[in-house]
């Protein structure tokens, strides 16, 4: 009859019996004792490497690196937003040093950040090398032989068969095979391993670790992101003087921008109209052409949000979206002097929106002076009527445009050499134009309707054509690509290591002193594991069918149990391993 007995786990005295049967399940180095340094420079260095290489150091250290791009999640950075960080600076008189002393505002390219992240590759690397050329050498041998006694083991079980032992092992070894078991004759035992694909995985996942930290740096390097806002009809070249505002890594340079350029035709928005989701955008695109290279072909395309247009190694993303009143200006005379759509800048989700309009050149005053003027400019693409009590729009849509402007002239200081912005107005060197009751002048507008500047200054007209603008931003960040596929292949060599365990099972036959087969399997797994057992006991219960138990011998009363020297365990059936 036959009997599984699961064991605790082999003691030291234990191991030393099993010899090579219980090592080598794991590529991981053994830590028997600490490595204490030599003496002199090629000791400490080797213990240095020892402790930089080690599996628990590797971990540290990336924890270390998910705790060091905390701050560049927190602190403004130079490299996303100048703005916030010269804000920031004049907000924290004191900490704004310190954190320029600590590389705060560019974590992830100080020499703190940088250090860890190539400490952190260098360990990986050094624990993956000698544990592949280890695993590949498992992978050219053989599951190692049957240790001398099956019984140390923690899983196991015996019984008596008639069948000769040579064709209890051929049995045993065809059904090991069977079950993906690498399999062969040692002696008069059957060794089998299985479980290869645990190891494996372990080395996948931390190759494809490496292969993501490789792809993050080569993507910060030479990444480049831009914004541009353009209007209905106009375009957009992919050169570094026609971005809004341009941001690149700190090897990119400007040839490696990709050759391209489109046009924006047309941008459709349509929104929900009822309901809880009301304002809230069903339609979000914008018809483009455009072309690959100097002269390439042109194509038509419509860009979507989360929809990138894709040409080379950059991606298109439509980002936002507002409008662009047509305005003209004309002098005292008549003569136009300004006409163009105007982009203003949405507030809110309803595109309320604010911006300036700027006449820089052409304008005399009714003396015949040269002036420049400006208007504030306040937009609402629905306008909830004068009994509404504020100039804010009601519903993203057009249905209902008014444009409010408040008019300035004097200097706009656009000479100075000090870059503006085309959304606000400088006017220390500006006037007001007065109404009649001395306050500043400002009036409502309806598409079609003109605004008459005092004195004869001139008119400003709101033109019925109301533009609508886009928003995109051009990014190329090369690496992307094998970023993500390292975290597919990490997760797959994740899953792997957690969930096969790797074993071994071994099948002893030998003709007992009554000419009886004696038949032996026993299992060992990395881990105590109830897999283990409950496998053994399945291919022994097939393995009894093919060699069937004999019946025990009957007992010498001369035999006395106390003096056994090695008395069996208590033996504990597994289901499976013990047949009728």
């Amino acid at each position: 009859m036959s009997k599984t007995t699961t064991d605790g786990a082999p003691t030291a005295a234990d191991d030393q019996d099993l010899g090579a049967a219980g090592s080598q399940l794991s590529t991981a180095p053994t830590e028997d004792a600490p490595h204490l340094p030599a003496l002199g420079v090629i000791g400490w260095a080797r213990w240095f490497w020892r402790q930089l290489t080690s599996m628990r150091v590797a971990l540290l250290l990336l924890l270390l690196l998910s705790l060091a791009a905390i701050p560049g999640s927190l602190i403004p950075q130079t490299g996303v937003d100048e703005t916030k960080v010269a804000d920031f600076r004049e907000r924290h008189d004191v900490l704004a040093p310190v954190y320029d002393k600590l590389g705060l505002f560019h974590v992830y390219s100080s020499v703190w950040f940088s250090a860890i992240y190539i400490l952190l590759f260098v360990s990986l690397i050094g624990c993956i090398l000698p544990r592949t050329w280890q695993f590949v050498g498992q992978l050219r041998g053989r599951p190692p032989g049957a240790p001398r006694r099956l019984t140390r083991l923690p899983a196991h079980t015996t019984w008596r068969t008639g069948t000769p032992p040579e064709e209890v092992r051929e049995a045993a070894l065809a059904l090991l095979k069977k079950r993906r078991f690498r399999a062969h004759v040692v002696g008069d035992a059957v060794a089998a391993e299985k479980g290869y694909l645990r190891e494996a995985g372990n080395l996948l996942f931390h190759i494809a670790l490496i292969v993501m930290l490789i792809a993050f740096a080569w993507g910060q390097l030479f990444k480049s992101e831009g914004n541009k806002l353009i209007v209905e009809g106009d375009g957009f070249s992919n050169t570094l003087t026609q971005y809004d505002d341009f941001k690149s890594g700190n090897l990119f340079t400007n040839d490696d921008l990709e050759p391209f350029s489109f046009d924006v035709k047309e941008f459709t928005g349509t929104y929900e109209r009822t309901g809880p989701n009301k304002g809230t955008p069903r339609t979000y695109q914008s018809e483009v052409t455009y072309t690959e290279g100097a002269d390439g072909e042109e194509k038509t395309a419509v860009v979507k949000v989360n929809k990138p247009l894709e040409l080379g190694d950059a991606k298109v993303y439509l980002v936002s979206h507002g409008y662009a009143p047509v305005v003209t200006v004309r002098d005292g005379k008549g003569e136009i002097v300004f006409q163009d759509a105007v982009p203003l800048l949405p507030l809110d989700a309803n595109v309320t929106s604010s911006g300036v309009v700027k006449v820089l050149d052409g304008y005399r005053n009714p003396e015949g002076k040269k002036e420049q003027l400006g208007f504030n400019a306040f937009f609402v693409p629905t306008f909830g009527g004068s009994e509404s009590g504020t100039m804010l729009s009601q519903f993203p849509a057009l249905d209902y445009p008014v444009l409010a402007l408040s008019a300035y002239h004097g200097d706009l200081k656009a000479d100075s050499g000090i870059p503006q912005s085309v959304y606000q107005m400088d006017k220390t060197k500006m006037k007001e134009f007065k109404d009649s009751e001395g306050e500043l002048f400002k009036k409502l507008l309806t598409p079609g309707e003109t605004m008459t500047l005092p004195d004869g200054a001139g008119s400003v007209t709101f033109e019925k054509d109301v533009k609508e603008w886009a928003g995109f931003q051009v990014v190329q960040e090369p690496g992307g690509g094998w970023a993500l596929g390292g975290a597919v292949v990490a997760i797959a060599g994740l899953a792997g290591s957690l969930f096969i365990q790797r074993r071994r099972v071994w099948v002893r036959a030998v003709e007992g002193p009554d000419g009886v087969t004696v038949v032996e399997m026993a299992g060992l797994g990395r881990s105590e594991s109830a897999k283990v057992p409950e496998e053994l006991g399945d291919l022994a219960g097939i393995l009894y069918d093919r060699a069937p138990g004999a019946p025990d011998p009957a007992p010498d009363p001369s035999d006395s149990t106390d003096t056994d020297p090695d008395p069996d365990p208590e033996a504990v059936p597994s289901e499976g391993a013990e047949k009728p």
